[in-house]
């Protein structure tokens, strides 16, 4: 269900790709879920979380590493986190 939710959005606006930018917008309010990717540094995990639990947002822990989460993606680089705006 992750994986096909993320390849629905992944030419839309509504998907955040990125640690800064995803903290950025759970701080804010305007994000609805998280994915994570299965080595994603555990300080930012922590991070997420609590963030996370002060909006009542939903992390899912994806069984995909970064580096396919990038590849996934179309991206030249790996991807740790992505969120979905509101």
């Amino acid at each position: 269900m992750t994986v096909a939710e993320i390849k629905k959005l992944l030419g839309n606006e509504k998907l955040v790709i990125g640690t800064d930018r995803v903290l950025k917008n759970l701080k804010l309010g305007k994000i609805e879920k998280v994915f994570l990717s299965s080595n994603c540094n555990s300080g930012t995990v922590a991070d997420v979380k609590q963030y996370a639990s002060f909006e009542e947002v939903t992390v899912e822990e994806l069984d995909m590493p970064n580096d396919e989460l990038g590849v996934f993606c179309k991206k030249p680089f790996s991807v740790s986190i992505i969120g979905i705006l509101r």
